[in-house]
């Protein structure tokens, strides 16, 4: 809970301030209304000692949940008939995002001086995506500001939510491989030594082929650690470099939708990205080709991106939207049908909210498969492993009790 400061004017025109304490101002804004008073000012009491913003934050960039809290907060303050630049100032005053809170700022300083709120989020684009910038410009054209931002503030939640899913399902197989590469590199630059020692001592002959590789492996990394390391280093960045240029990121993205195993959950997300977004852009009153236009970026992915333009193009031309997308591979016949239906009812928005959400539970239950797939694959495979190099390091003392037998 916070506190806030107001300032309002009750029934009979008198102004009254106080304080109230509540999570957020939209909160303090529904208490003043029930109260009967009408809002003329609201800000946030400044932070106390306990409430100091920690050292971190300096660092922390703007994310999906800032934005979407910011946005649903934003359309509550609208809705209620705060002004603009009253609004984009508690904004400013009570996120915990600093680097949103600058952000804000500059947005406020322009809307002051008379630029739309869509022209002064667009010089951000770190921050607002042309997504936010093209869809608050139609709530501003369309005097519907606040329920685009209730738009807005939902896609992100969702957005949010799908990528939290997928982190969080991901976390254990990535914890699994890392405490299994830090086992085996262990074993090879400590417990296989001090087995060459073992043997050394024992004065065993001609080694078996296995232990001969095993100990060659851990020799090469003990003893030119300092050319491995870099390499692997270097060789990460360059490829990382590579991915950024145009042609590695056209290889890479065509690459993920044909993975064999991920693929698929790849390919579906990309889908209920593309859904929800024009879904969304439509829902609040874009231009269609617009719309199409601003969702090709937001899928982050070239070659979906290209066949959307394709499918624009078409639809430039005069077809209907459910024909080009019939003719482009990517997307299955559900998506068309839903999409020719959409367009036959006149509730294009909605059914492409509908496939969004579909996809969205599809991606939901892949990524739980995959990973409950892939924990135990992960442990046969590094149990295997960890048993051939402990076979081939015992291999020869079998030989030798043979020998002695």
């Amino acid at each position: 809970m916070a506190v806030y400061q107001y300032t309002a004017r009750d029934q009979m025109g008198r102004v009254v301030t106080g304080t109230l304490e509540a999570e957020n101002d939209a909160q303090v804004a529904e208490k003043l209304h029930q109260m009967g008073f009408f809002i003329t000012a609201i800000e946030r009491a400044k932070a106390g000692p306990g409430e100091a913003r920690s050292f971190f934050d300096l660092f922390r960039g703007i994310s999906l949940r800032d934005l979407a809290l910011m946005s649903r907060q934003f359309s509550t303050m609208v809705n209620s008939g705060l002004t603009l630049v009253r609004s984009l100032t508690i904004l400013e005053q009570q996120t915990t995002s600093h680097r949103l809170r600058e952000v804000l700022s500059k947005v406020r300083a322009d809307v002051e001086q008379g630029r739309t709120l869509a022209e002064a989020l667009s010089k951000h684009p770190q921050a607002f995506s042309s997504l936010y910038v093209n869809m608050v410009r139609a709530g501003e054209a369309g005097g519907v500001l606040d329920d685009v931002l209730q738009r807005l503030a939902t896609f992100l939640e969702k957005e949010f939510a799908l990528r939290q899913k997928i982190k969080s399902a991901m976390v254990y197989p990535v914890i699994l491989t890392l405490a299994a590469t830090g086992a085996l590199l262990f074993m090879t630059m400590v417990i296989i030594p001090q087995f060459v020692v073992f043997f050394q001592e024992l004065n065993v002959g001609d080694l078996p082929v296995p232990t001969k590789i095993v100990m060659a492996i851990s020799y090469v990394l003990r003893t030119f650690w300092y050319v491995w390391i870099p390499g692997i280093a270097v060789a990460v960045w360059g490829f990382l470099r590579w991915l950024r240029t145009p042609v590695g990121k056209a290889w890479w993205d065509r690459t993920k939708l044909h993975l064999p195993v991920f693929g698929s959950v790849i390919q579906k997300t990309v889908l209920a990205r593309f859904a929800r977004t024009l879904g969304t852009l439509l829902g609040a009153g874009v231009p269609l080709l617009q719309s199409f236009d601003v969702t090709s970026k937001a899928v982050d992915n070239v070659v979906v991106e290209e066949a959307i333009r394709k499918v624009r193009a078409s639809i430039r031309e005069g077809e209907s939207i459910a024909l080009p997308l019939s003719q482009v591979e990517l997307f299955p016949p559900m998506v068309v049908q839903m999409v020719k239906v959409g367009e036959e009812a006149g509730n294009l928005d909605e059914m492409l909210v509908k496939v969004a959400d579909f996809y969205d539970t599809e991606v939901e239950a892949a990524v739980a498969a995959l990973a409950s797939t892939l924990e135990p694959a992960m442990i046969v495979f590094m149990g295997l492993v960890v048993g051939a190099m402990v076979v081939s390091l015992y291999l020869p003392i079998f030989q030798l009790a043979a020998k002695a037998g």
